[in-house]
């Protein structure tokens, strides 16, 4: 795994398509906050969800628009 240090105050996060699957993010607070986001099994047109049984951000193949749009389970 790489780690990136940002010694500048920036408010956006770019992620290029590559070998990285799992980006954390963290920002300085009193509980230290992190967010990871699993690109894992991403797929083109992926929905971004949040998970609570892993705590992460993921977008898989399970949920995409095409998905979302033809029979959606709401």
């Amino acid at each position: 795994m790489t780690s990136v240090n940002v010694t500048e105050l920036k408010n956006t996060v770019t992620v290029n398509e590559g070998d990285a699957t799992v980006v954390t993010v963290t920002t300085a607070g009193p509980q230290g906050a992190s967010t990871a986001i699993d690109l894992t099994d991403v797929v083109d047109n992926s929905i971004v969800y949040y998970q609570a049984s892993s705590g992460t951000l993921k977008a898989d193949q399970t949920t995409t628009k095409l998905k979302l749009v033809n029979g959606g389970n709401f």
